[in-house]
């Protein structure tokens, strides 16, 4: 069912390789460029704040979160959440985060199509992340093709749910990139290790998204192979 025994170790190892080798990435460059200070000294706190200001989203609060890449935004308390070294911090790192995080402030205050469209997602993603599993294995051991089928259809939102979170992770970026600079938080000769940061932090979610669409292909090619 699972086809050859080495294809099937191939496919498991890709599917661990995969975020461990984007995370090490992210890891990797957050670390370097957490060491170094950026040219206009602002704290990661500052950098949002101007940021939120310049946009005009004052009622938008930042609080320091503990733990280490554990930034994120809040849009039922409209919180920018940063993790202390970033927001205490006055780094590259530190003001590439912070300026992301704000990204997904002015997209909630902009209505912003996907990122509605994944918040609306979420009730169904988590039931799909919880459930699917559970039909797909019983699907296998009663052999029955109605509840294997249920298992991919419940994976199936779970998926759509990581692919809608790329556009509005690149979207966060892109707006981080903008604002940086024109609030002159970077010099230009400091956009490019910027985007280092923010880049090793998009290839986290695509990883994501790639796995998850190599188990649903996996368990479809499966679901067509029970006929055989």
């Amino acid at each position: 069912m699972f086809g050859s025994l080495g294809g099937f170790i191939i496919y498991i190892a890709l599917l661990l390789i995969i975020p461990i080798w984007a995370q090490s990435r992210v890891k990797s460059a957050y670390r370097k460029y957490s060491k170094i200070r950026s040219s206009s000294g602002m704290t990661g706190a500052q950098v949002a704040r101007k940021i939120l200001n310049d946009n005009g989203l004052f009622d938008v609060s930042i609080e320091p979160v503990k733990g280490t890449l554990s930034d994120h935004y809040d849009p039922r308390s409209k919180t920018v959440r940063l993790s202390e070294h970033n927001y205490y911090g006055n780094s590259i790192a530190g003001a590439a985060v912070a300026a992301h995080e704000v990204g997904h402030a002015m997209q909630d205050e902009e209505n912003y199509a996907f990122l509605q469209f994944r918040h609306a997602l979420v009730p169904v993603a988590n039931l799909g992340s919880n459930m699917s599993f559970i039909f797909i294995i019983a699907g296998i051991i009663l052999s029955s093709q109605g509840m294997f089928l249920t298992g991919i259809i419940f994976m199936s939102f779970a998926v759509l749910f990581q692919l809608v979170t790329l556009p509005v992770e690149f979207d966060a970026s892109n707006r981080a990139m903008s604002n940086i600079v024109s609030a002159g938080v970077i010099r230009n000769d400091e956009e490019r290790d910027t985007k280092k940061v923010l880049n090793a932090a998009a290839l986290t979610y695509v990883a994501a998204a790639l796995v998850a669409m190599m188990e649903l292909i996996r368990f479809i090619l499966l679901y067509i192979g029970m006929d055989d």
